[in-house]
């Protein structure tokens, strides 16, 4: 017992030792808040890139220590369910710079442009007073804007002696390695900051970053030991959806053999790795740090090569070695990164700025270490969605603080910035995490139930399919748009999501509920996959077709252009005759590929699929795969529709456009489906302006007098037979012929 509580030898009374323990605590964080209403909190934002929670002390890793994060978390706070909104890199950057998801801050997948011009956290903390910096990783395309100063890697970056852009637009190369270079960087500017100014200084690492080049001081970390193996490392993929087995990110199949296994020369076992891509990270090295790499990997590398050659090794040892070489390195990487938050917390110290700086680390997303038998991220499973979260902020949060708080990374921004005392805009989407600070952790019964996830890097490397979901806190419901099948996952019973339960009858109500959740969760943040752009790459087939189309835009020869799905691209199978003879002679073009939806015509006119042509009329009618796959609402698909109007207007002005109705579908009048576009319909028909944009629906021309419509013009009561394409025709020609064709 302290001897504060300790009074001519006896011990105080319980409620006199509370009291006092409040007293003093108040009086502790009294003294706190007095210096902070004086000089407002600088903030330290420490980032990496890829690393997984269960690769940290604080959050249990059984594989590695990390004593500087630790400490982190020793004198602060770990949040446990800190989650990412769409699990890559760019993407996770532009959600914490915006506070806003993916779909609405225009950074949906790697390659995009991120636009600086937008509403972003440290342009307002530059307004509130804040001196701003950002060090490092950017990977967002587009210059950095709102800070006073930045050094940035261009793109991914480069761990040994990497460039780094200067705010000249020049490039400057480092001798060294990269996450000690970001780390000396950040702290020569914590030294030539102007010190009567608050700032927010964001140190980004490219670490622990594929393909996981470590320092030489690390080279002999785990060099005696293996690397425990994860449980799930031979995980089968069966009772979820087929589309997992799809991916190309596994250990066991996508391990480039020199880019990711450091191996020199040709692939010696093309059954094992792939090939191609060497080590880039070597070429770039100096003579000495070459003979120091060489030192470290080549034993290893050739001892592996001659028990390969003896027929020494069986898949499943091959596999582990792979695992070992892999998870030694990804963490020897780490250790670089905790080595320089141990040296930013040191200058703190020194700087006599720790107790007014709120330091927090984190990383744009999880990382699988194995765990199904993969590394990278993106899937919506735990490994990936999960990023860590520790902040320490003295005075305000109590030391060793857990939180269960959901929190996501579109929370950071309007973190930073109630942090500053500013205004946090109502368009960001995310929400301050200050009052869950005070509370240490705890969220009120107003804090959120659950966080949205999407996914929009369709048809990319690794292969992962476009998804979205929402987790809760023991639940989490994953939606597959290219199958349309759902997951549901039990967290408490199935921690590592082996078994979709969402088939089960004694979860059928948990389902329900839960798609509830998912869909007013998309309303809330806005989210209409109709206006989404959206590449249907991953099927064989459209890809085909696309590239097909891509082709003939850029001949840039045609008067006259098609754009829609299934029903447009039929002028080509059942309606080819009636094309031929009513537009074989005027060069006219079909843009039309099946199963199309607005989200993917509007990915396509942004893609390629308008080259070079400058037709005098575009015929566009799309939407009914919105309905007829989703039952998508109306407002959203026309939403959809308007985009793509919207798109034809900037990159094709001088074209008149023809905007068709939906063509009815369904067997009568009542049907769903047609009502549904019905609705579109009247939505649609708004956007005409008579100048460029005219409506023209020609659902008569389909129709019997009962509403019903006849086999023989729609064989599926969708698609149109020769003579329903021959009515389409005819029912088009007076509006062409009006505007010159």
């Amino acid at each position: 017992m302290s001897e504060r509580f300790r009074m001519t030898g006896l011990l105080l009374p319980q409620s006199v030792r509370s009291l006092s323990s409040m007293l003093v605590a108040f009086i502790w964080f009294s003294a706190f808040s007095l210096q902070a209403a004086d000089h407002p909190p600088n903030i330290l934002f420490i980032f990496s890139d890829d690393h997984a929670p269960q690769a940290i002390g604080a959050y249990g890793s059984k594989i590695n220590q990390t004593p500087n994060l630790d400490r982190i978390a020793k004198e602060g706070a770990v949040f446990h369910n800190s989650f990412c909104a769409n699990s890559i890199c760019g993407p996770s950057r532009a959600c914490i710079l915006t506070g806003k998801h993916s779909h609405l801050n225009g950074f949906l997948r790697n390659g995009n442009r991120f636009d600086g011009s937008q509403t972003t956290f440290p342009k307002l903390m530059q307004n509130a007073g804040y001196q701003t910096a950002i060090i490092g990783k950017w990977h967002l395309s587009s210059n950095p804007t709102g800070f006073d100063h930045w050094e940035i890697l261009p793109g991914q970056g480069n761990y040994y002696n990497p460039d780094f852009i200067q705010m000249d637009g020049k490039r400057k190369r480092y001798e060294g390695y990269c996450t000690d270079i970001i780390t000396d960087l950040s702290l020569q500017w914590l030294q030539q900051r102007d010190p009567d100014k608050p700032f927010i200084l964001m140190c980004q690492h490219k670490a622990p970053h594929r393909n996981w080049s470590p320092p030489e001081r690390h080279f002999s970390l785990y060099k005696d030991s293996d690397v425990p193996e994860p449980e799930t490392l031979l995980d089968s993929y069966e009772g979820r959806s087929a589309l997992l087995k799809q991916n190309e990110m596994s250990l066991k199949d996508h391990f480039y053999w020199g880019h990711d296994m450091k191996f020199h020369g040709e692939n010696g076992f093309p059954d094992y790795f792939l090939g191609r891509l060497g080590n880039r990270e070597y070429s770039r090295m100096t003579e000495e740090q070459q003979r120091a790499w060489d030192a470290q990997y080549e034993p290893e590398n050739q001892a592996f090569i001659e028990k390969m050659q003896a027929g020494e090794l069986t898949d499943r040892q091959v596999l582990s070695w792979k695992y070992q070489r892999y998870i030694k390195d990804y963490l020897r990487c780490i250790q670089a990164v905790d080595d320089g938050v141990g040296q930013l917390l040191h200058y703190l110290d020194e700087a006599d700025l720790a107790d007014n700086t709120v330091v927090i680390y984190s990383s744009d997303q999880g990382f699988y270490l194995g765990e199904h038998g993969w590394y990278d991220k993106r899937w919506m499973f735990e490994e990936s969605l999960r990023m860590p979260f520790l902040v320490r902020w003295p005075g305000v949060l109590q030391p060793e603080t857990q939180s269960k708080a959901l929190i996501q990374n579109i929370d950071y921004g309007p973190t930073f910035l109630d942090i500053a005392g500013a205004e946090i805009p109502e368009e960001m989407q995310g929400r301050s995490l200050v009052p869950l600070l005070h509370d240490q952790g705890q969220p009120s019964a107003t804090w959120r139930d659950a966080i949205y996830y999407a996914y929009y890097e369709n048809a990319a490397v690794h292969n992962v399919p476009v998804h979205d979901g929402v987790r809760t806190d023991r639940y989490k419901l994953m939606f597959f748009p290219r199958t349309r099948e759902w997951n549901l996952f039990d967290l408490e019973r199935d921690p590592q999501e082996l078994k979709s339960v969402h088939a089960e009858p004694n979860y059928a109500s948990i389902l329900t509920g839960l798609q509830k959740r998912y869909r007013d969760l998309r309303r809330f943040y806005d989210v209409n996959t109709a206006v989404i752009p959206a590449t249907r790459g991953d099927e064989p087939k459209w890809k085909a077709r696309n590239q097909i189309l891509n082709a003939r835009a850029k001949k840039g020869e045609a008067e006259l252009a098609f754009i829609g799905d299934s029903i447009t691209q039929g002028w080509e199978g059942r309606g080819k005759a009636v094309w031929q003879q009513v537009y074989g002679d005027r060069q006219a073009i079909n843009l039309g590929i099946g199963g199309d939806r607005t989200e993917h015509v509007i990915w396509r006119l942004t893609h390629g699929n308008l080259g070079k042509l400058k037709p005098k009329v575009v015929v566009l009618m799309i939407g009914t795969n919105n309905t007829g796959h989703f039952m998508q609402d109306p407002v959203e698909v026309a939403a959809g529709v308007q985009e793509i109007l919207s798109i034809l207007a900037e990159r094709l002005p001088d074209t008149q456009v023809i905007l068709q109705g939906i063509f009815p579908r369904g067997e009568t009048s009542l049907d769903e489906a047609r009502l549904n576009n019905v609705a579109i319909n009247q939505l649609i028909r708004r956007y005409a302006d008579g100048e460029r944009v005219h409506f023209l629906d020609v659902s008569d021309a389909f129709l019997s007098q009962d509403g019903t419509i006849s086999r023989d013009i729609m064989p599926d009561l969708l698609h149109l037979s020769t003579e329903g394409y021959q009515r389409w025709a005819d029912a088009l020609e007076p509006k062409l012929a009006e505007l010159g064709l």
